[in-house]
């Protein structure tokens, strides 16, 4: 006489990893909106602690900083001057995590997805105002809105995603 084996048979087995793949279909692309929702959020709030820290690096030194570098640490822990104010951290200070402050970076390569580039306006000697944008890395992939800032603290937002944001966009 023969034994039963148990076990599942293979249309079983078939009908399981069919289900599980129709989960996983319906389940990344709202995992995907939501990491683009997230590097949008980031990059907000990174818009948000710079013209605070333009606003603080102003006051303290009359003058507008010439490049993200300005706000960032200096690697050999000196005080703080307007050329390394230690403002920010090295990644928003135009370096990378763990290292120093890139000289004269007006862009902070990738922040959650996002480049930041800073254009400071100079007349005089004395820079007054600025403009920041945030533009998504991989359009549509990192992020979907690109935003603008500058030295009214107003951060605009492009819902299109149209490079670049302008002020005449929408505020926040």
């Amino acid at each position: 006489m023969r034994n039963k084996q148990k076990g599942f048979s293979l249309i079983e087995l078939l009908i399981v990893v069919a289900i599980i793949l129709i989960i996983a279909a319906i389940a990344i692309p709202n995992l995907l909106r939501s990491k683009m929702a997230a590097n949008e959020a980031s990059a907000v709030a990174t818009l948000r602690t710079l013209n605070t820290t333009m606003v603080l690096y102003s006051t303290t030194y009359n003058t507008l900083p010439a490049a993200f570098s300005n706000l960032g640490p200096d690697p050999t822990g000196t005080t703080p001057t307007i050329t390394q104010s230690d403002l920010v951290d090295s990644v928003l200070g135009g370096g990378i995590a763990g290292a120093a402050p890139v000289a004269g970076a007006l862009t902070i390569p990738s922040k959650s997805g996002y480049t930041i580039t800073y254009a400071p306006v100079t007349a005089a000697g004395i820079t007054s105002t600025y403009t920041m944008i945030a533009v998504p890395k991989t359009p549509n992939g990192t992020g979907i809105r690109t935003f603008f800032t500058d030295q009214t603290g107003v951060i605009h937002a492009n819902a299109a995603g149209t490079n670049p944001p302008l002020a005449t966009d929408p505020p926040l």
